[in-house]
């Protein structure tokens, strides 16, 4: 399992005061900064919180962030997660602390692979509010930070059979989602391979293939998404993430449609930490953390079925010119 979401921030403060002999303070008084992120899906089993802290001191922040002690607080944090509908307090929940040990090097720039999280595993409700409430005991300091939930939604097309017809297009529509304002697509193709030498050892394997990321919806939308790509992409992305490889013999099994829709904070969030692709390199920065800084939101995964590649498709793997040498 990996953690559903890379934290990666280094606060570096540098406010400075130069004095008559020139002398130059790039470090102020430290100051407590604490960070959060959080995302909610009611489809998870877990919820996670990653709650640390900023740190700031002489030397290389790069080495600072590899060592844990800069990152987490001392004592255990009480945190609690409260469930309304409307104004009413309907339900809290206490998070416990939890290591995980999953963390991969180049996931940050930070220390790896323990990572301290703070988490429940109390049920959500897609109908109800939640507010995410932080104190530190010994200084008696309160972050906060709310959301909603991603609502479910339905997948209109594709249905039972995934088909990507060369020269032509294949349609995705699907129904909006409450409080979603981002959507994300991958399509997952399935596939078994062996050794010639080996024929009944079947080894399944899966490519994915991020057809977009950055749909948005309109304000109150109603109208279902309905587009329209083309199929010959589907082949060129399978070419060139399965190697040639004369040894083996493949056959195309499935395929998946993987949704993932975010809720407005998250992003409004992806929007502002994104490569700018302008001359203007700075860019605001965005949180929604009350007394400290980071990103609590929510988002929704979604997938079909497995579904069954149409015939159309099992006969252009064979033959198309980036995938014919595969072995399917």
């Amino acid at each position: 399992m990996r953690i559903p979401l890379r934290f990666a921030i280094v606060l570096l403060s540098l406010p400075f005061m130069i004095s008559c002999n020139k002398d130059l303070n790039v470090n102020a008084d430290w100051k407590d900064i604490t960070v959060v992120y959080g995302l909610l899906d009611q489809h998870t089993d877990t919820t996670f919180v990653k709650i640390t802290k900023a740190f700031l001191g002489p030397g290389d922040a790069m080495q600072f962030a590899q060592i844990p002690d800069s990152s987490y607080y001392p004592d255990k944090l009480e945190v609690l997660l409260e469930e309304y509908d409307g104004n009413n307090l309907r339900d809290s929940f206490s998070l416990d602390t939890i290591t995980i040990h999953n963390k991969e090097a180049g996931d940050s720039i930070f220390f790896y692979p323990d990572q301290l999280m703070y988490y429940t595993t109390a049920p959500l409700n897609q109908d109800y509010i939640y507010r995410l409430k932080i104190k530190n005991r010994r200084t008696g300091k309160e972050i906060t930070a709310e959301t909603g939930l991603v609502h479910n939604f339905s997948i209109d097309r594709p249905q039972i059979i995934a088909s990507f017809p060369p020269g032509q297009t294949f349609e995705v529509k699907w129904e909006p989602a409450k409080n979603g304002k981002r959507y994300q697509l991958v399509i997952r193709f399935l596939y078994y391979e062996s050794l010639k030498t080996d024929p009944q050892n079947l080894v399944l394997k899966s490519v994915d293939w991020t057809v977009f990321n950055n749909i948005k919806s309109t304000e109150n939308q109603v109208l279902p998404f309905d587009y329209y790509y083309p199929g010959d992409a589907f082949y060129a992305v399978i070419g060139s993430k399965i190697p040639v490889n004369p040894d083996v013999t493949r056959s195309a099994y499935r395929a998946l449609f993987l949704f993932s829709v975010a809720a407005d904070d998250m992003a409004t969030y992806m929007d502002v930490t994104e490569p700018s692709l302008s001359l203007i390199q700075e860019k605001p920065s965005f949180t929604n953390i009350t007394n400290g800084i980071g990103l609590f939101s929510s988002r929704f995964v979604k997938a079909t079925d497995s579904l069954a590649l149409s015939s159309i498709t099992l006969n252009e793997l064979k033959v198309n010119s980036h995938t014919k040498d595969l072995g399917f």
